[in-house]
């Protein structure tokens, strides 16, 4: 159940935003739940498309949600945040090593003696 308070100064798709991050974060919505679609919220909600749509821009970015094409919006059963951009920049740094034709073990070391020295 999502509220707006209209007298608030927090933007309408910032307390969308939020709202769904904290029932998913306390399990209110578990990880595979089926989120109404961007125009049922909308229309629910007595918001425009647009603004639901950032919302769950905003939470897709963030790794809370995921849209699976026309299946639709599902609560996601991934990482946190951290963990998932952890991964990107790992995933970031495999394909320069790649491209640089490096070999794994050196990245590898390289890696280990960044970590160590942080």
């Amino acid at each position: 159940m999502i509220t707006l308070d209209a007298s608030s100064t927090v933007p309408p798709y910032e307390q969308v935003r939020v709202q769904i991050a904290e029932q998913v974060q306390d399990q209110r919505l578990p990880a595979g739940t089926k989120l109404p679609t961007i125009r049922r919220l909308a229309d629910d909600l007595g918001l425009a498309p647009n603004t639901v749509a950032r919302a769950y821009r905003e939470l897709e970015h963030d790794g809370v949600i995921e849209t699976r094409g026309r299946q639709g919006t599902f609560v996601s059963g991934s990482l946190d945040r951290a963990t998932r951009l952890a991964q990107e920049a790992a995933m970031e740094y495999a394909q320069r090593v790649k491209r640089l034709r490096i070999a794994s073990s050196d990245a590898l070391r390289f890696v280990e003696r960044a970590l160590d020295i942080s």
